[in-house]
C-alpha cells in the first residue's frame, strides 16, 4: 500500500468535494475515527469542527483522555455532554439491533443533527471502514455508522452529506496509514473498540448500573491484557445468573465473558491461547465486582461467532 498517495489523495479529495463549506466530524478516539480526524484536519484546517460525543457508554476516564490526546497534536476537539440523551433511548431495550438502532437514530437523528445546525456544518467525515460496510450489507450485524449503504440518505434525513475517506481500507491498512503519519502509538495500537461502545458489550438492558459493572471488567481486562500482543480484548456481561458464595453466604450473581483474539481485520478470528496463570488473576480480579460471582473465558472463533456479543 502506497500510504503517501492515499493520504494526499485523500486530502484532495476532501478539499474537492467540501469546497468552501464548514465540516464537522464525532472523534471517538478509536484508530479509524482518529486517523480521519487527522486528515481532515490537514485538508481543512479551522473549518473542521472535531467533537467527541460523551454517550455515558464509554470506557472509564476515556472521554477526557481522548480530547487531551488530539490537544497534544494542536486538534482541539469540544467535548460534548448527550449521556442522558444515549441512556434514555436504550431504556427498556433488549434486542440487539434494537440497541444499534437507537444508538444510531439517537447519534445522527438528535444529537449530531443539532450539532450540525449549531455549527453550519454541510459535511460529516465518518471513519467508515470495508469491514465495516460488508458486514452490515450481509445482514451479520448492523454497524452504526453505515447509511448510504443501507439506502439512507443522510442529506436528507439528517442535513447533511457524509464523506468516508477510510471506506477502501481494512483495520490493517488503518494503522498502516496512521503509522506513516506519525501518530502516536496510543492511538495507532489502539485495540479495536465498537462505534455503540459498551453498549453492545451488554446482552440485555442497557442501565446506568450495568454499564458500570461493564465498565470496571473493561478496566481490568484492558490493564491486564495490554502486553499480550493479541488483536483485540474485551468483558462482556451476560444476562444470566448464577449462584455463587459469597462471605458464606448464597450469591445469585452476574456472569462476566472474557474476549480475546487474534486477528487482522476482523473478518475472521481465533481465541487467543492465554496463560493460565494469567486468566487466573483476570477471574480473580474481575469476580471482586460487586453482583459478579463468574467469569469465563470464550474460546468460540469468527465465525461462527462475531467479535462483539451484541
Amino acid at each position: 500500500m502506497d500510504c503517501r498517495k492515499f493520504v494526499e489523495e485523500q486530502i484532495a479529495d476532501i478539499r474537492q468535494t467540501v469546497g468552501d463549506e464548514k465540516v464537522i466530524n464525532a472523534l471517538s478516539g478509536g484508530v479509524d475515527s482518529s486517523l480521519v480526524t487527522v486528515l481532515g484536519h490537514r485538508a481543512l484546517g479551522d473549518r473542521l469542527k472535531t467533537v467527541f460525543v460523551d454517550s455515558a457508554l464509554m470506557r472509564e476516564g476515556e472521554p477526557q483522555r481522548v480530547v487531551d490526546i488530539f490537544a497534544s497534536l494542536d486538534i482541539p476537539v469540544e467535548l460534548i455532554d448527550a449521556r442522558q440523551e444515549f441512556l434514555s433511548a436504550l431504556a427498556g431495550l433488549t434486542d440487539p439491533e434494537e440497541k444499534r438502532q437507537a444508538v444510531t437514530d439517537t447519534f445522527y437523528a438528535k444529537v449530531f443533527s443539532r450539532l450540525v445546525k449549531e455549527s453550519g456544518a454541510k459535511f460529516l467525515l465518518h471513519g467508515t471502514i470495508l469491514t465495516d460496510i460488508e458486514e452490515t450489507v450481509a445482514g451479520i450485524k448492523r454497524q452504526h455508522n453505515i447509511l448510504a449503504q443501507l439506502g439512507i440518505d443522510p442529506q436528507a434525513a439528517y442535513g447533511y452529506s457524509v464523506i468516508e475517506p477510510l471506506k477502501t481500507l481494512r483495520k490493517d491498512g488503518v494503522r498502516e496509514v496512521c503509522k506513516f503519519l506519525e501518530l502516536p502509538a496510543e492511538i495507532t495500537r489502539r485495540i479495536p473498540f465498537p462505534g455503540p461502545a459498551l453498549a453492545t458489550r451488554i446482552v440485555g438492558e442497557v442501565t446506568p448500573q450495568r454499564l458500570e459493572t461493564v465498565r470496571t471488567a473493561t478496566a481490568i481486562v484492558e490493564e491486564e491484557l495490554a502486553d499480550s500482543g493479541a488483536f483485540q480484548y474485551l468483558a462482556v456481561l451476560l444476562n444470566d445468573y448464577a449462584t455463587g458464595i459469597r462471605d458464606n453466604k448464597r450469591e445469585f450473581g452476574q456472569i462476566i465473558v472474557v474476549r480475546c483474539i487474534e486477528s487482522t481485520d476482523a473478518r475472521t478470528a481465533t481465541a487467543t491461547e492465554l496463560p493460565w496463570d494469567k486468566l487466573n488473576k483476570i477471574s480473580e480480579r474481575i469476580t471482586q465486582i460487586n453482583g459478579v460471582n463468574r467469569c469465563l473465558y470464550d474460546l468460540t472463533p469468527k465465525p461462527p461467532a462475531t467479535v462483539e456479543y451484541v
